[in-house]
């Protein structure tokens, strides 16, 4: 995605931090700079097509004859994406496997850093982004966290539902409830996220409130402002619920963070595709809606907790 998109304050940033436990724990899994031909999932380059499947005739000839979509993601955000025994796994790439079959082709997950994904994509490096990426009309529209245009914008497929996620230190020392708890104190998110932006405009809540001065730092990756937390440095890091979650769940075994949800601000991920892409873009909705109908979806879905995330259909650019 381009950085510092604008995100809508109450919504999730798009992605989860699985690698923020691994990470936390000591194992900080840093990915490309920006470049997503590294830690690749595994899939060939080229891969034999199934002519045959039901959603294959809808999809642009050249991807029909490459057989695969190439995806770009950052493979730090677990349980959404994340890099395990060098294979990029989660929630995002058994989604997209299930689509696959639908479609006839594979999908190539390869990992690049969040906040250059889009522009890779727009550049012609992947097809599409699908990286927790939350669905805003910024992002739609190209505009920076100022409302600048900055870029062509995209196309969102939307397929996931998120809200904020709080993430504390094990017992929740200094009793953050609330966004408005975190006034007064320091924030820790990933850069070029949209829960940088929703930092910065708590920040600015806090001063019109008078409630303290709201400290943002942002950090390259979520593992390295999970870390921050962990040591004391900054109270909370804001994430997605689902990945704030799971990582409150298995960083240092469940005895280094706790999560605190808030499920009024629920936003929706999407898969990014490039404006000009529509026939991508329309071939991903109705793969979609297939394996939401079939039960392939939440399956993938519930097998990594992540249930509650669930939509019930496809939209396209459903996000505000």
């Amino acid at each position: 995605m381009t950085a510092s998109t604008t995100r809508r304050t109450t919504a999730a940033r798009s992605r989860i931090a699985a690698v923020g436990a691994i990470a936390v724990a000591g194992t900080l899994i840093l990915t490309g700079c920006g470049d997503q031909t590294d830690k690749a999932s595994g899939t060939p380059s080229g891969a034999a097509a199934n002519s045959s499947a039901p959603l294959f005739s809808k999809l642009p000839k050249k991807v029909q004859d490459a057989g695969v979509i190439k995806v770009g993601t950052d493979a730090t955000y677990a349980p959404m994406e994340f890099t395990e025994g060098g294979k990029i796994v989660g929630v995002d790439p058994d989604v997209a496997a299930a689509m696959a079959k639908q479609l006839g082709v594979q999908f190539k997950f390869e990992s690049g850093t969040f906040d250059t994904l889009i522009g890779s994509m727009q550049t012609g490096r992947s097809d599409l982004v699908m990286s927790s990426l939350t669905d805003t009309k910024a992002r739609q529209e190209g505009l920076d966290d100022k409302g600048a245009k900055t870029g062509a914008g995209v196309d969102f497929v939307d397929y996931f539902s998120s809200s904020t996620g709080i993430l504390v230190k094990k017992g929740n020392p200094q009793g953050i409830k609330t966004l408005d708890d975190l006034c007064g104190k320091t924030v820790a998110v990933q850069r070029g996220t949209t829960y940088e932006d929703s930092a910065k405009t708590q920040a600015e809540k806090c001063k019109t409130d008078g409630k303290g001065e709201l400290k943002v730092e942002s950090f390259p990756t979520d593992a390295e402002a999970q870390t921050r937390v962990k040591a004391g440095g900054a109270a909370a890091d804001l994430n997605d619920s689902p990945v704030a979650a799971y990582i409150a769940q298995t960083a240092g075994g469940g005895n280094d963070f706790e999560a605190i949800a808030n499920p009024t601000d629920a936003g929706l991920f999407g898969i990014a595709v490039d404006k000009k892409n529509t026939q991508l873009r329309d071939a991903l909705k109705e793969a979609l809606d297939a394996v939401i109908k079939d039960g392939t979806y939440k399956a993938a879905l519930d097998k990594w907790n992540a249930g509650s995330g669930a939509v019930t259909e496809a939209k396209i650019n459903a996000g505000s």
